[in-house]
């Protein structure tokens, strides 16, 4: 068995473990510092929303030897200051997106642009969209959103219950608004392809908790019969159980949208990646921190409210005082006599414990009478 198999049995049987739930506290203060930097940046510098939520004309060029910065210089010139997005296609051909520009607008950048890059006007394709269509698209976005935080609230009480749904919506709000304060940080474009990897992120992050959350239930089944662990402690047993799942799980996830991410929209210059790459990979992380760090926590703290849990905490608290006691007792001297495993002088001594006196009664030396 490989290391990383070994080390994910023995967290599985809970003879090792990381104490998740007693340091909450720690994750819980990162995950608010993380999302007021995420909330600043969304609030200073804004979404840069792509030109099918703002409108505006797209235009593609012929192969040129004009490189993207000074396309998009040229076309801001062309459009009387409007903000251009240029990406590089395939074979030396440009995209160049103009947002707020209108039909009649259209018709002379599109003649600028074919001079200023010398290609021919004919061979320069223009597609108009318009602010209506992309305001339609936003809302459509926003509806789907609403309708499957409700479906996955009530899906989770029924299945678990409130306490996990609960602490599975905020998880989930907390995955959003990362992705989404690291699109304003990064100034990525914002398109229905970004829409589509925020909605992908959130189905594998409610699927990494609920796993985490059946574990849990299953191992907290009758929990109030027994007197051996807390709940709290039994969450806790439940995330080490499910870590190496966990993380296997993430990384096989990342590596393929790292690739698209940074070598298709970094290496190979597809800009068009990187909408929908950026959501995934920042989404499928923070999924993953949320639902060990922060979901289960959130529910061990809400369940321990609970007037049972409280008194089972008060239970398992006096029978460790108990037994703790009882072992102290039983490993102290009577009467001043040494321990059974040390002389008079204290050392320890080496070998099998003494044997009492009387399993030795009458088993002296043979006195050579004959009877």
């Amino acid at each position: 068995m490989s290391k990383l198999g070994n080390i994910g049995a023995r967290l599985y049987r809970g003879e090792v473990g990381y104490d998740f739930i007693g340091k909450r506290k720690i994750w819980y203060g990162l995950s608010i510092l993380i999302t007021i930097v995420a909330i600043v940046g969304l609030g200073v510098r804004g979404l840069n929303m792509g030109i099918e939520f703002s409108g505006g004309a797209v235009f593609t060029t012929p192969k040129t030897s004009v490189s993207a910065s000074e396309a998009q210089h040229k076309a801001e010139s062309a459009a009387g200051g409007h903000q251009a997005v240029v990406q590089k296609l395939g074979g030396g051909a440009l995209r160049i997106q103009i947002s707020g520009l209108d039909t009649k607008q259209s018709v002379p950048v599109q003649e600028e642009l074919a001079k200023d890059l010398n290609v021919p006007v004919k061979d320069v394709n223009t597609q108009l969209v318009g602010p209506s269509w992309g305001e339609q698209i936003a809302n459509k976005a926003w509806l789907g959103l609403g309708i499957f935080m409700v479906l996955v609230v009530l899906y989770l009480a029924v299945a678990f219950e409130w306490r996990m749904a609960v602490a599975a919506l905020i998880a989930l709000i907390h995955d959003l608004t990362i992705t989404v304060g690291v699109y304003a940080l990064v100034g990525f474009e914002v398109t229905p392809g970004t829409v589509i990897g925020l909605l992908t992120i959130l189905g594998y992050s409610l699927y990494d908790t609920v796993v985490v959350f059946d574990s849990l239930k299953e191992a907290s089944k009758d929990i109030t019969k027994q007197t051996r662990f807390t709940y709290s402690e039994i969450a806790n047993r439940s995330i080490n159980g499910t870590l190496v799942r966990s993380i296997n799980t993430t990384v096989v996830a990342l590596l393929p949208v790292a690739g698209l991410l940074f070598v298709g929209g970094g290496v190979l210059g597809a800009g068009m990646l990187n909408d929908i790459s950026l959501a995934l990979f920042v989404g499928l992380a923070a999924g993953a921190y949320s639902s060990i760090f922060i979901a289960t926590p959130l529910v061990a703290d809400l369940k321990s409210r609970e007037p049972q849990m409280k008194a089972l905490a008060k239970r398992v608290k006096a029978k460790r005082a108990a037994a703790a006691v009882k072992e102290d007792d039983q490993d102290e001297p009577q009467d001043g006599a040494p321990a059974a495993d040390e002389d008079v002088d204290g050392a320890a001594v080496v070998g099998p414990r003494q044997q009492p006196a009387s399993r030795n009664r009458g088993r002296g030396r043979p006195s050579g009478k004959r009877r």
